[in-house]
């Protein structure tokens, strides 16, 4: 189902994401604005603020998008989809997953020449006030100049098949995407299983 129709309702989709994020204290460090769908990187401050963002988005948005286009029902089915991203190593290959979905699509030919996403932020300078950058795309270097640089290169450089399959089974599952350690301390936390199952019918213990 289309989400976004025209330009105007990817800006309202933005500016009600800017508003949620700030009312619940979420940082949005990445994103990318799809015909049907949306990809979002975040940090809460705490367990539910994701939750409670998305809700106050949905309602707002969906109310904002059913008036204007004289409709009724929802736009998007069931629950948002989530999963834990480890900080080392796996945030910035997420968001670089997040900003080349419209490449991967045959919409554009660079993730630059979309504009519904936040990759002309770090990869050019441009001004989004939406947008918090992460520590770890900071660290990238001393500079803004040649974070942006690096950052580019990063984006522009290949990824792996296994690494995209890797990281969307990790999310149609809702389970944590990082290294085994990083695994062990979520399920130590959360007390349930973090490993992805594999292909076939679900376990009956879980």
């Amino acid at each position: 189902m289309v989400c976004f129709a025209r330009p105007w309702d990817y800006q309202r989709y933005l500016d009600e994401l800017r508003t949620s994020a700030e009312l619940t204290g979420c940082e949005v460090h990445a994103y990318v604005l799809m015909s049907n769908h949306v990809h979002l990187l975040v940090t809460p401050p705490e367990t539910g603020a994701t939750s409670r963002m998305m809700q106050r988005l949905g309602r707002r948005y969906v109310g904002y998008f059913n008036t204007c286009h004289v409709r009724t029902g929802p736009l998007w089915e069931g629950r948002f989809r989530s999963c834990p991203v480890q900080t080392d190593g796996y945030l910035l290959r997420c968001q670089r997953y997040i900003e080349l979905n419209p490449v991967r699509a045959g919409m554009v030919a660079t993730p630059l020449a979309y504009r519904w996403s936040s990759h002309s932020h770090f990869a050019s300078g441009e001004a989004n006030p939406l947008l918090t950058a992460h520590p770890t795309y900071l660290a990238l270097a001393p500079d803004a100049a040649r974070r942006r640089e690096v950052y580019a290169a990063l984006v522009g450089g290949d990824t792996h098949r296994t690494e995209l399959e890797e990281l969307r089974v990790h999310l149609r599952q809702g389970r944590p995407w990082g290294n085994a350690r990083f695994r062990h301390q979520i399920e130590n936390l959360l007390g349930r299983r973090a490993a992805t199952r594999p292909p076939g019918r679900p376990s009956q213990t879980e």
